[in-house]
């Protein structure tokens, strides 16, 4: 059934620079409404160094049951609406699938713009099969969560094949990531390290997962966005 209501746009925006964004992207975000995003800094940041300028909405996990009524009613409204993640393809690990989710059983439109990824930068870089793979988003904090995780994972085969495993992780708890991995999985296991990708600082780290501790561990303090790949 056809829609009469808006458009929902769901637009992939950069992962670091700047520059890595569609000419569709950008002209959507020209013609949209409004822009529904996580950060209101991070989401002016970039508007603003394409000189556009828009009503912004701020969604988050902790608001998105009080605001997603009011965007619906948007949407239903005919305004068109894009969301934006902080960096790179909205819904993945960031505020929005519930959403979605709502805008379909409202039969609004969606429409995704592609672009930048942070798990398909990182894999592509990795050296490591980049099929099957499976993403984890972010990674739990209790200690007994992770190991049961890669437990699991340690079983599971695709096409007779153990899947390349690719998460997010904090600076400071990425040594202690990797220790409980080579614990579960051991020390052939090959990892890559994406950090900063796209900035001025983008760094690739990949080797043995011995052999990525120890340069961790030599360069003492990491900073910034990491992405983790693991090749069993």
């Amino acid at each position: 059934m056809k829609s009469n209501s808006g458009d929902l746009f769901l637009v992939s925006t950069p992962i670091g620079n700047l520059k890595d964004i569609t000419f569709r992207a950008i002209e959507i975000l020209r013609q949209v409404n409004e822009v529904i995003c996580e950060s209101t800094d991070i989401a002016l940041r970039l508007l603003n160094h394409y000189q556009i300028k828009k009503p912004l909405i701020h969604l988050t996990d902790e608001n998105q049951l009080e605001k997603i009524p009011a965007i619906l009613e948007k949407l239903k409204g005919g305004k068109r609406l894009a969301l934006i993640s902080d960096a790179g393809t909205p819904t993945v690990s960031d505020p929005g699938q519930l959403l979605v989710k709502y805008a379909i059983k409202e039969n609004i439109k969606i429409t995704p713009i592609p672009g930048p990824s942070a798990i398909l930068s990182a894999l592509i870089t990795s050296g490591l099969p980049t099929q099957p793979f499976l993403f984890l988003g972010f990674l739990p904090k209790k200690e007994a969560e992770i190991k049961k995780i890669f437990h699991d994972i340690k079983q599971l085969k695709i096409k007779k094949e153990v899947p390349t495993i690719i998460f997010f992780e904090s600076p400071n708890r990425l040594i202690k990531t990797l220790e409980l991995i080579r614990e579960i999985l051991g020390e052939k296991t090959h990892i890559s390290i994406a950090r900063e990708m796209t900035k001025v600082y983008e760094d690739f780290i990949r080797g043995g997962i011995d052999e990525v501790i120890k340069k961790i561990e030599e360069k003492k303090n990491i900073k910034g966005e990491i992405t983790v790949v693991v090749g069993i």
